[in-house]
């Protein structure tokens, strides 16, 4: 039995997926024809509340979009230190938009209205990169899948207003966020000029992610696209699994959480953990203690075919999943607390 926790984008198709992928009707997507991701982007449009949505192969490839399409180069965008635009999306900003990043220390990947407000930069002061986004990503991936308080982000939203300044939301992990705070996907539409969200990961399709959002912005997605190189054809097939997990996979994610939980209670009880970020969603950060070596822990996992993610600094990464299965918790919990 392999458990594989290195992250939640390791999922295989379920044989109910792969059906409705190998149904969906299809057409050429660079033309618009593709009849299943022209669905899948009306429902995610609707779902939001938003004007318009459309499908991407990745998701750095949808926030990478977004950046695009909210800024000129030689701008900047605020987001926090944390931040997967920043971090984890090969320096796209710089590389694609030309822009830099203005990095808030936040608390586990989150910031609030007053360090936004005092991050913008004076308009008018020539010398300093014009501000003209900001951008929050909900969960928080380096931050162990943390959820904003969705009060700071209206304040957020609020002080970009009051500057004139686009507002993206990295909601590759949203669909955890609303299992957890109860919150709908219509009032995030109604707060974020941009969203991203991701198939790819809680839902478990194999690929796709989608940008939705306001239409005097999205006139300019499919061209941003293609300039990416993210035009595709027959994608409907893709689409029909994204379809089909909005249906079957979205409120499971409770499942993940409380699997996730459960590990953390493990882990709180070895002496051998220093510290464990508080798990709200499907991600799991703790840290070792400094006598504990993390290459020698993470090979003690991988010799009974376990297999979780190093961060550096001994901090280590689960993130629970679609295809982890109760047997698998089972045998994970076990090997835990024999450590």
């Amino acid at each position: 039995m392999i458990i594989d926790l290195r992250s939640d984008t390791v999922t295989k198709p379920t044989k109910g997926m792969l059906d409705a992928m190998l149904t969906a009707e299809v057409g050429d997507d660079v033309y618009k024809e593709d009849p299943s991701v022209n669905a899948l982007e009306k429902r995610l449009a609707d779902m939001f509340g938003m004007d318009e949505a459309l499908f991407f192969p990745t998701g750095s490839m949808a926030n990478q979009a977004a950046l695009k399409l909210h800024t000129n180069p030689g701008e900047q965008v605020i987001c926090d230190q944390y931040a997967h635009i920043y971090n984890y999306e090969g320096g796209g900003a710089s590389f694609n938009s030309g822009i830099s990043c203005k990095l808030i220390n936040g608390h586990r990947g989150m910031f609030t209205a007053e360090q936004a407000e005092a991050s913008i930069n004076p308009p008018d002061f020539y010398h300093s990169p014009l501000t003209s986004l900001i951008e929050v990503e909900n969960t928080t991936n380096k931050g162990g899948g943390a959820c904003w308080d969705f009060e700071e982000l209206k304040k957020i939203k609020e002080v970009a207003d009051k500057h004139n300044l686009g507002y993206h939301l990295d909601g590759a992990r949203l669909w955890n966020a609303l299992i957890t705070t109860g919150e709908s996907p219509k009032q995030y539409g109604k707060l974020f000029d941009t969203i991203s969200v991701c198939l790819s990961k809680g839902l478990g399709c194999p690929m796709g992610s989608v940008l939705i959002g306001k239409s005097d912005l999205m006139k300019g997605a499919l061209r941003v696209r293609k300039i990416l190189g993210g035009g595709m054809r027959q994608v409907g097939f893709a689409a029909g699994a994204g379809l089909y997990a909005l249906n079957h996979h979205f409120e499971r994610l409770s499942e993940d959480h409380t699997k996730a939980k459960e590990i953390g209670e493990v882990l709180a009880k070895l002496g051998s953990i220093k510290k464990i970020e508080p798990i709200e969603t499907n991600i799991v950060i703790f840290e070792l203690n400094n006598d504990v070596d993390e290459t020698q822990f993470l090979n003690s996992l991988k010799e009974k075919q376990i297999y979780i993610i190093g961060m550096g600094s001994n901090k280590l990464r689960m993130v629970t999943h679609l295809d982890y299965t109760n047997a698998m918790h089972d045998k994970l919990l076990t090997t835990l607390k024999a450590l």
